[in-house]
């Protein structure tokens, strides 16, 4: 039985090293939402992965701080906990906020995995002692700016380029990226960009070899996506649709999409996200992990997580410093000339958190604590 005594909520600010520019807009930086949990002298680490602004999903840091200061973790504290598998029904009473459940949920994992001494990835199911990277390429200044881009990230070995588009930024960028690279791992991504309207214009895709498109349509939709995939030869990638295993079910039977992207953040934690994995596992659709601009502790989360039989394609997870001039843990995560990213060994997460830099980042504190309980 796991006994938590305190839970810490800190939102810090984080600039980011670039720019990322998407459908929704441009980020220069982050607030996040960082939870921290002790329990008999340990302390394990959980990170929110909703934005400023509730434009990928309904949730935001704001509305993640309050359930979580005032629904989720006095629950958390109050609860019997045999694992991290205990959350789901301990948060069940709460509709919606998966992501503020899934920094909880997480971080208990952490916890877990420090008090039965073995590696996070192990104790989720991991088999895998390595994963594969891809990038995410956001929207560019120029189409000049872009291929320079592409060009420093497959020099650094990234396996498969995922470029962001939008109406005006897909066509001519598809065609000049394939006239220079035409045999890379290339796929792209709309975030909802696109409508019934745009089918034609989406079929005209398939000369361009992409691995997957991902999430052209509307952010709740599996009906219509269904419609577009039956027009392509590419497969369709839902992300934003699936919140949880009967959604990649439906999806799935629906003919909706051959490939699913897992955030552990948009399916509230990792119980559902080894649900959907494994119900894509025995229907024989490929999945991958996807990032939300996190940092060292949310990506050690994706890396543990990417570890599983069935993230068998190149995720998101790359290295700290494409994102952070400097990351909040030590080491920070690096990626291999390969294009690979090894799965720590050691008990946990496997990355030391630098307190320090998160003390310098905060803006804001909370802390929370357990009643004194009696035994017997």
């Amino acid at each position: 039985m796991l006994n938590i005594d305190a839970i810490h909520l800190r939102e810090i600010n984080m600039p980011l090293a670039y720019p990322f520019e998407t459908s929704f807009g441009l980020t220069t930086g982050r607030r996040i939402l960082l939870v921290e949990l002790e329990a008999d002298g340990l302390t394990a680490w959980g990170e929110c992965v909703a934005g400023e602004h509730p434009y990928f999903s309904d949730e935001m840091i704001d509305t993640a701080w309050i359930i979580t200061e005032h629904e989720l973790a006095p629950r958390l504290l109050e609860a019997e906990i045999e694992g991290g598998g205990s959350c789901p029904e301990i948060f069940k009473q709460v509709r919606g906020h998966r992501m503020a459940k899934a920094a909880l949920e997480n971080a208990v994992w952490d916890l877990e995995a420090q008090v039965e001494r073995v590696p996070l990835s192990q104790l989720l199911g991991g088999t895998r002692k390595t994963i594969p990277c891809g990038v995410s390429i956001g929207i560019q200044p120029s189409l000049e700016k872009l291929m320079d881009t592409i060009a420093a990230e497959l020099a650094a070995g990234y396996q498969r380029i995922k470029l962001k588009c939008k109406q005006g930024w897909d066509n001519q960028v598809f065609e000049a990226v394939r006239e220079r690279w035409p045999d890379i791992m290339l796929s792209c991504d709309a975030n909802s960009a696109y409508r019934m309207r745009d089918f034609d214009h989406i079929a005209t895709w398939d000369r361009f070899k992409l691995l997957m498109i991902e999430q052209p349509l509307w952010y709740d939709d599996f009906y219509f996506h269904s419609m577009l995939q039956k027009r392509l030869d590419t497969a369709i990638c839902l992300d934003e649709s699936i919140r949880n295993r009967r959604d990649a079910l439906a999806a799935i039977d629906m003919e909706s999409c051959r490939i699913i992207n897992v955030k552990v953040g948009r399916v509230g934690g990792f119980s559902e996200a080894i649900a959907v994995h494994n119900a894509a596992a025995e229907r024989g659709i490929p999945v991958w992990c996807g990032g939300m601009l996190e940092t060292g502790i949310g990506r050690s989360h994706n890396i543990a997580l990417s570890s599983l039989p069935n993230f068998s394609l190149p995720g998101d997870v790359s290295a700290s410093s494409r994102y952070w001039v400097q990351d909040i843990i030590e080491p920070p995560v690096t990626v291999s000339a390969k294009g690979e990213i090894a799965v720590p060994t050691a008990a946990g997460r496997g990355f030391e958190v630098r307190k320090d830099r998160i003390e310098a980042l905060t803006v804001r504190r909370q802390s929370l604590y357990a009643k004194a309980r009696v035994t017997a």
